[in-house]
């Protein structure tokens, strides 16, 4: 059984490799009547696309995102929505003396294993380029909540390699290639991963988000938590290695009595549960962060072996990024309000007529 869907009232598919004629989605149960441009969801996917800086992979995609259906004179019909993009400036000859080679740290042995064969131009599904349609979906995602529930999502780089950055001026985010508030330290980044590309070597990064606005009685215990589901969008992003919401790991290591979020005066004091208690929605911020790994592709020489089972070195040329968690940062983004826009429908179904 192919799991290509996530969600239950508003579910997203996406099809489509890294080095395929095209890649696409179908958003179907998005409801009618809101306004929607190819335009708008171009500005999200620019956010995303590689080549932008010397920090991410040099390939160039236009992203010309087609709304395929469920759109008509400008606005949403409530019928499919399916959008498709075309792959432009794919280089399937980049890969051709791996055809036969596993890279360690890639999908290929994995794949191998359970398919039997593999789409070995640039990971084929397994590839970020998948991503885009995330993201293209997630824009009428974030228009839908702003419209109608007037939530905000926003996620950052809050660390790359070793180096931790605080959020900064959040505002300011997309002035900068690292998706980071501080400006002022992008000099520093500059330098940080120029050195780490001439080495040959990658890093991964840490990417936190929030969603704020949200109302309080989202989610569905006991095995449709929200905090379950938003775990599950991230860990199914490319290079994902972890997921913490709210204080996460620090939890263990916080005693009760400081991890608890006292109510005072009918407000929290703090946040430690990220905004979820119980997997439903307590009505404050709902925080998360996400551990993305060093990218694998790299010109460094590393131990493998073929399809054959023989020993080999393996040395991987294209283009790739150095880090691939700096432009994850709008994929995060999207994966968020893609999941709390199926629960607030979800939960619009089941407890319309409950007042509180």
């Amino acid at each position: 059984m192919s799991h290509n869907t996530f969600g239950k009232v508003l579910r997203f598919t996406s099809f489509g490799e890294s080095h395929g004629a095209t890649i696409g989605c179908v958003l179907d149960g998005f409801p009618p009547g809101m306004p929607i441009t190819e335009e708008e969801i171009k500005v999200e996917l620019k956010r995303r696309a590689t080549g932008q800086s010397r920090h991410t992979s040099q390939r160039k995609e236009a992203d010309d995102v087609n709304i395929i259906s469920g759109v008509f004179e400008g606005v949403t019909t409530g019928h499919p929505i399916a959008l498709l993009i075309e792959n432009t400036d794919a280089r399937s000859k980049d890969y051709t003396n791996i055809a036969k080679q596993i890279r360690p740290g890639h999908a290929d042995f994995s794949y191998w294993k359970k398919y039997g064969v593999r789409d070995y131009r640039g990971g084929g599904r397994s590839s970020a380029r998948e991503t885009a349609m995330r993201v293209a979906a997630g824009a009428l995602a974030r228009k839908w909540l702003k419209i109608h529930h007037d939530i905000e999502i926003i996620a950052w780089l809050s660390q790359l390699g070793e180096i931790d950055l605080s959020p900064g001026d959040l505002t300011r985010i997309d002035e900068s290639p690292f998706f980071t508030g501080e400006i002022d330290r992008v000099a520093e980044l500059d330098q940080y991963m120029d050195a780490l590309r001439k080495s040959g070597d990658s890093v991964g990064a840490r990417i936190n988000a929030k969603a704020v606005g949200v109302p309080a009685g989202l989610g569905e215990p006991v095995y449709g938590k929200l905090d379950a589901e938003l775990a599950l969008a991230m860990m199914s992003i490319n290079a994902t290695k972890g997921v913490e919401i709210g204080a996460g790991f620090d939890s263990v290591s916080q005693h009760g009595s400081v991890h608890r979020d006292e109510i005072i005066d009918g407000e929290f004091d703090s946040n430690h549960a990220g905004g979820i208690l119980a997997g439903v929605s307590t009505g404050q911020d709902i925080t998360l962060s996400v551990a993305f790994k060093p990218t694998s592709s790299l010109r460094l020489p590393a131990k493998s072996i073929d399809v054959d089972g023989q020993p080999i070195e393996v040395v991987t040329k294209g283009r790739h990024d150095p880090c691939v968690g700096i432009r994850a940062t709008p994929i995060v983004e999207a994966m968020m309000a893609l999941v709390i826009m199926d629960h607030l429908m979800r939960h619009q179904a089941q407890t319309q007529s409950h007042q509180r």
